[in-house]
């Protein structure tokens, strides 16, 4: 009887194990197409980020420019203040950045500029309008490369 009893119970945890292990399997086949689509969703969601950063980056120097040809000079500094101040974050910010390597180092040049155009700005002079138009065609080009 003993026999039995243990020959049942060895039975008994077999199917156990196998339902278990059934159960582990069917999870993981779950899990991984759910884990794919996952990991591409976080990809899209950076692409994004960074297109959305780079996007900003160019509304605010556009914004400074079409301020600036208007003749309000401190909406226009202010904005052109907005767009170095994201422009030193994303080439200071090494691997968070939205910029790629060779971006930052065809982008630091602009940088240069920014004492020269924020000045011309708050003095309200006239050619701070051109400052800014070079200076949102140099970024365009820089970036769309």
């Amino acid at each position: 009887m003993s026999e039995n009893w243990q020959s049942r119970t060895t039975h008994r945890m077999r199917n156990i194990i196998r339902y278990i292990a059934l159960l582990v399997l069917a999870f993981l086949i779950g899990l991984v197409p759910m884990w794919l689509a996952s990991r591409q969703t976080a990809s899209n969601l950076a692409e994004a980020e960074r297109e959305l950063s780079l996007a900003r980056m160019e509304n605010s120097l556009a914004s400074a420019a079409i301020a600036a040809q208007r003749g309000d000079y401190e909406t226009a500094r202010q904005a052109a203040s907005d767009f170095f101040t994201s422009l030193r974050t994303e080439t200071t910010a090494a691997g968070a950045s939205a910029l790629s390597e060779a971006e930052i180092a065809t982008l630091q040049p602009l940088l240069t500029r920014r004492d020269e155009i924020v000045t011309a700005l708050a003095r309200g002079e006239a050619t701070a309008a051109d400052l800014l138009s070079d200076l949102y065609v140099s970024y365009r080009d820089l970036v769309s490369q």
